[in-house]
């Protein structure tokens, strides 16, 4: 089941090179476990609540190749870039099968919560 690597950055410019350096190199982390960037770069159009920052989401075929690649000594290497110079939230995130039906995960939530 696809899963994805979500992270809220909040870049404050003007961006360390070695912010740049980490961008120019990321995607070769990327590629032996299949991931690809679905949003990067792009001005959100905010249509509720406040947004400070941006958004980056990369797709990955299951949740075994998106903490693979995470946990990746290539990805470890070049993170610190990042990480040093700009905040932000990173996240894994299983997606949903297909057909999803979020009646079922309702359901599911009520149960839990009625005890």
């Amino acid at each position: 089941m696809t899963a994805y690597a979500l992270a809220h950055l909040h870049p404050q410019p003007p961006l360390h090179d070695d912010v740049f350096t980490y961008m120019e190199r990321i995607q070769a982390t990327m590629d032996p476990f299949g991931g690809r960037f679905l949003v990067h770069g792009t001005d959100p159009e905010v249509i509720e609540g406040p947004l400070e920052g941006g958004y980056v989401l990369i797709e990955f075929p299951d949740m075994d190749n998106a903490r693979a690649w995470y946990e990746s000594d290539a990805y470890q290497a070049i993170l610190p870039m990042r990480t040093d110079h700009m905040e932000g939230t990173a996240v894994l995130l299983q997606g949903v099968p297909d057909g999803y039906d979020p009646t079922a995960t309702v359901k599911a939530i009520r149960a839990a919560q009625q005890g």
